[in-house]
């Protein structure tokens, strides 16, 4: 494996995945990601952003399962921060892989929904633009400074009927209830581990997992309790490993009772996957243009 890749991730991964696979993420995070973003439909459309790029010379190319979304070639994130287009929220700079969650979780106009860890809010308010801000979100974010930039971004990106909540969401009132619900749960970054880079995250030690599977496991408890009955919900995280992922699922419903919605992916099958142990969810494979995301649809039954 790559000599680069952290010691007990690698560990992790040849014992999930085996050593093919697990090369293959090696590889994965050793490529250069590319900058991808999405238009927000509700200040402009794609073709607009797309023409306006292109007069600065800056190219783009389609994503076959998002409308909006873009693959932007040649050009880093700072030649897209400086432009009108970002700093009017017309474009929101985002990984392909954690635009899938807000497009799963199906939510449409009229509803509730809560985002229960949601800065810097990529998709808070692009459930927001789904939903033609028809839909009501709470938007929920523990950390005071992660909290203020939420709502900057939820303002310049015209998000008008998302609500902000500076508070960790396991503490919300049980008598909150929502139609929807997307934990995009805080993990190990075991996805977006990019070789090389200053900017790659991620955590790996057996103690921080353990601390961090508990809050998982806790979070996921929490929203099915908040999540009306007969309604269904996200868990996704930016990981690729099985404790974050299905063991953190697995044990939740059948605490719950809960149950898994296969997921319909037939529209995704440009993006790499790795394999799963419940059929129905989605393990994106980190690659060129994807970093590694978990995602599974749980529908609280009582």
């Amino acid at each position: 494996m790559h000599e680069g890749v952290p010691a007990y991730l690698a560990q992790l991964l040849r014992a999930q995945y085996g050593e093919e696979t697990a090369e293959r993420i090696a590889q994965g995070y050793a490529a250069q990601r590319v900058v991808t973003l999405r238009a927000n439909p509700l200040k402009t459309d794609a073709q607009t952003v797309r023409e306006r790029l292109a007069a600065q010379d800056i190219e783009t190319s389609p994503v076959p399962w998002y409308a909006d979304a873009m693959i932007v070639r040649g050009a880093r994130e700072d030649a897209l921060t400086g432009l009108d287009l970002y700093e009017r929220g017309e474009i929101y700079l985002q990984s392909l892989s954690s635009m899938i969650p807000p497009l799963l979780l199906g939510a449409k106009p009229g509803e509730n929904v809560l985002d229960m860890a949601a800065a810097p809010g990529g998709k808070t308010t692009q459930i927001a633009a789904l939903t033609g801000n028809q839909a009501m979100v709470t938007a929920c974010e523990m950390n005071k400074i992660r909290a203020e930039r939420l709502r900057y971004n939820v303002q310049r990106q015209g998000a008008t009927r998302v609500t902000v909540m500076n508070i960790d969401s396991r503490n919300l009132d049980d008598l909150f209830s929502f139609d929807r619900i997307l934990l995009d749960a805080p993990c190990s970054g075991s996805g977006t581990v990019q070789l090389g880079s200053p900017r790659s995250k991620g955590q790996f030690s057996r103690e921080f997992l353990s601390r961090t599977t508990k809050q998982q496991e806790a979070l996921l408890h929490k929203a099915l309790r908040l999540l009306r009955p007969g309604c269904e919900m996200i868990y996704s995280t930016c990981s690729v490993l099985a404790q974050e992922n299905e063991e953190i699922v697995s044990r939740v419903l059948r605490k719950t009772g809960a149950l898994i919605v296969p997921l319909e992916l037939a529209a995704f099958d440009s993006v790499p996957r790795l394999p799963v142990s419940i059929p129905g969810t989605l393990c994106v494979a980190p690659d060129e243009l994807h970093e590694g995301f978990f995602v599974a649809k749980i529908r609280r039954m009582k």
